[in-house]
């Protein structure tokens, strides 16, 4: 069994789940990773990637029994998947609905009930909910996305009072606009104007108070803030927001 400390990430082979995957890799810490799409060249040799959509719970059932395999405790868990849908609320189907809060915000109930005995058995840890501003403030065609993070924020604060007594702290990452995949895809809402691309990145940046989008390693930092406890320890059902500053300003400037 591994001596140095574990976590457990889902999400892991998108933007802000490889960052993560790698600094806590770098911090010496041994990664099982999760992800409906292939890792690919690159994932920390000492530790263990899985291929499985956890948007289904027999899949979640099969991926703790493989994390069975190489280790009795856990440190942290991130719940970090995500599955977006950008559309007009109206146009959104019944299975498009279900299948974000399936892959949003189930999954976390789910893989949080099976990750709790090997968090327990370490004698506490750290659970990180990765949501996002749309929880707080959110924009037009995103109504699925925004209500699944939304509803992880509530899961959160609850899951913190749940959790206190096993000495595991449950808090929550906001991130704004932060250069993945999943943010560029979403650009199709118009959100941020006409254009190329480049021209609405560069748009929406200039919505940002500190007028730029983020990385996913500053995201990854940010989580391993709230997951390391070791400047975090009196953290717990918290929203920290990690945005650029969008959030702060009011929308009639």
């Amino acid at each position: 069994m591994p001596e140095n400390r574990v976590m457990m990430i889902t999400g892991a082979a998108g933007g802000i789940g490889r960052a993560t995957v790698k600094l806590f890799s770098e911090k010496g810490w041994m990664v099982i990773g999760v992800d409906r799409s292939a890792f690919g060249a690159g994932f920390p040799e000492n530790g263990v990637f899985i291929q499985a959509d956890i948007a289904e719970e027999d899949n979640l059932q099969v991926i703790f029994s493989e994390v069975k395999q190489v280790t009795e405790t856990l440190d942290a868990m991130i719940n970090n998947a995500a599955y977006q849908v950008t559309k007009p609320m109206l146009e959104t189907t019944t299975e498009e609905w279900d299948a974000v809060m399936a892959s949003n915000l189930r999954s976390v109930f789910l893989s949080t009930k099976l990750a709790h005995p090997l968090l327990a058995a370490k004698g506490g840890g750290a659970i990180v909910n990765t949501s996002s501003v749309h929880a707080i403030q959110t924009s037009a065609n995103i109504a699925a996305y925004a209500a699944s993070k939304g509803g992880l924020l509530a899961l959160t604060r609850a899951m913190a009072i749940e959790f206190a007594p096993e000495n595991i702290r449950v808090n929550a990452i906001l991130p704004g606009a932060v250069d993945t995949p999943m943010l560029r895809a979403g650009m199709n809402r118009e959100h941020a104007g006409d254009g190329s691309l480049h021209e609405r990145l560069e748009n929406l940046a200039r919505k940002t108070v500190n007028g730029r989008v983020g990385s996913p390693e500053e995201i990854a930092k940010a989580i391993y803030f709230l997951a390391d406890g070791e400047q975090s320890s009196f953290m717990t059902g918290q929203a920290l927001v990690v945005d650029g500053g969008a959030t702060c300003r009011l929308s009639t400037e």
